[in-house]
């Protein structure tokens, strides 16, 4: 994995699993639904997904932050 990650110019300290942690938080901004997203990962239990596996991106951030914005504005 190291050499792979070497070619691709990525930190050396990624593991699979962490790549799973990305893949998954990903999939979540790409608004792929839990269900889905569960599935792919052989989850039975929501939570296990929710609360170790799903982590919001930056992206994911900025779209509530300007959701919420355009709500306040629609007052």
């Amino acid at each position: 994995m190291n050499r792979l990650l070497k070619l691709a110019g990525l930190n050396t300290k990624l593991t699979p699993h962490s790549l799973r942690h990305t893949h998954t938080s990903l999939l979540a901004q790409a608004e792929i639904s839990l269900p889905q997203i569960m599935e792919r990962l052989g989850h039975k239990d929501e939570n296990t997904t929710k609360n170790i596996y799903l982590h919001l991106t930056k992206e994911m951030k900025k779209e509530a932050s300007q959701k919420f914005k355009k709500l306040m504005e629609n007052l």
